[in-house]
């Protein structure tokens, strides 16, 4: 575990991190996270092949991950302002669970966890709302950094 955080200057302030001096390297970040129904719920939108009166829950929840990734640099307030190379959500129905998993890839001087655990994140939020009227009872879980690469170091859950 690193000594000190990175966001935070000597007088306690929150600080951007300067990477003026990194150098540029690909970089990918894989995030995941699940949403868990009632299994009644979820057998009722796989009946429906997860079509909503809304349109399609999975397809709307992976456009709305992606722009959420394109976006992070305004939602996070310390996070630089990156080019990204690829995006990459995939939604699968497992028991009674939608798990989503993000990809994401630059060329840059920072890294792309943050925007990768976003994607997930707002895939996830995405998929509540469009799915709340039929229950209350439904958990976003389990959000969490899988991988990354490039950068200091690499990192594997």
């Amino acid at each position: 575990m690193k000594e000190k955080l990175s966001h935070i200057d000597e007088s306690g302030n929150a600080s951007m991190v300067d990477v003026s001096d990194k150098t540029v390297t690909a970089r990918t970040a894989v995030a995941s996270g699940r949403v868990e129904f009632p299994s009644q719920v979820f057998e009722t939108l796989a009946a429906q092949d997860f079509l909503g009166k809304k349109g399609s829950i999975i397809q709307t929840a992976v456009i709305a991950g992606i722009q959420a990734v394109k976006k992070t640099s305004e939602l996070i307030p310390l996070c630089h302002q990156i080019n990204l190379s690829k995006v990459h959500i995939g939604i699968h129905p497992k028991k009674n669970t939608l798990e989503i998993r993000c990809t994401v890839k630059c060329c840059e001087k920072t890294g792309v966890e943050m925007e990768a655990l976003t994607g997930v994140s707002v895939s996830a939020l995405t998929i509540y709302d469009m799915c709340k009227a039929l229950s209350q009872d439904i958990k976003i879980t389990d959000i969490q950094l899988e991988q990354k690469t490039g950068g200091k170091y690499d990192f594997r859950s």
